[in-house]
């Protein structure tokens, strides 16, 4: 009886759910010399598919560029499926936030890294995330944007 109320956090499918690479200035850019400035964006989003599986994905856009012209831009969305079972409701959104973007950070990681690669650059690798804090981050925004309407 007590192996029923065990957590259970299983993976069930990661996938590269969206990807894109352009490179707009495609030959020319090949002959600039000059390292680029590399601008990263990243969001992350979790949701219910059904009984005890959710969706976990993160995005991320990556624009090289040097001067005013566009090296390249990389948009990729990977994505899990995880099967998660007796998560009190009050952690729930820790594990969503914070542990299944670690489990899909490195094959994200390695997407974009091989597309810049076979895009004709070097490699880029995108520098570790700490999921913890940007969760952190984003609970204390969705607070103070509450505190405001309690105050009415």
């Amino acid at each position: 009886m007590a192996d029923a109320q065990q957590p259970v956090f299983n993976i069930e499918k990661l996938y590269v759910k969206d990807l894109s690479v352009e490179v707009p200035n495609a030959p020319a850019i090949y002959l600039e010399r000059e390292a680029p400035q590399i601008d990263v964006n990243m969001s992350t989003e979790s949701r219910a598919l059904g009984e005890d599986l959710y969706h976990a994905s993160i995005t991320v856009t990556v624009t090289a560029k040097t001067g005013d012209k566009t090296m390249f831009l990389v948009e990729c969305t990977q994505a899990g499926i995880f099967r998660i079972e007796h998560v009190p409701q009050d952690q729930l959104p820790m594990v969503l936030g914070i542990g299944c973007p670690n489990i899909v950070f490195p094959y994200l990681r390695e997407t974009v890294s091989d597309v810049v690669i076979r895009a004709g650059f070097p490699p880029l690798l995108l520098n570790p995330v700490n999921f913890e804090a940007l969760f952190l981050q984003q609970q204390q925004a969705q607070q103070q944007q509450a505190a405001p309407a309690q105050t009415h």
